[in-house]
């Protein structure tokens, strides 16, 4: 069974940081594209980044270029999500998503969502 659980979500204020992780398990990273997207009350959900299983090659939304990282570790079954510089339009749920072979495949597997608030 493929299960993604996300973790590392919470508050911070403005212009501070926060890693998020993903833990996959039933499935390899080196077979799974691993996205993650977030979606803010009101709005669409929307992609941030993605990791791609077959070189680790990363793509990401404009919105985060440049303060966003993503990055995995196949020993640990685990993706993370650094962000830095955050903002308070990056308020939202972030989730992680796995999608077969390549990026820009369906995502037919996603993690429960862990909350992200940027406030002071």
């Amino acid at each position: 069974q493929l299960q993604l659980v996300e973790s590392g979500g919470g508050l911070v204020q403005p212009g501070e940081s926060l890693r998020l992780s993903c833990v996959v398990s039933g499935f390899s990273l080196d077979s799974y594209a691993i996205g993650w997207f977030r979606q803010a009350p009101g709005k669409e959900r929307e992609g941030v980044s993605c990791i791609s299983p077959s070189d680790g090659s990363q793509h990401y939304a404009d919105s985060v270029k440049g303060r966003f990282a993503t990055s995995r570790d196949k020993a640990k079954n685990t993706v993370y999500l650094e962000m830095k510089r955050l903002r308070p339009e990056d308020t939202a749920t972030y989730y992680c998503a796995a999608a077969d072979s390549w990026c820009f495949n369906t995502y037919d597997y996603w993690g429960q969502g862990t909350q992200v608030t940027v406030s002071s």
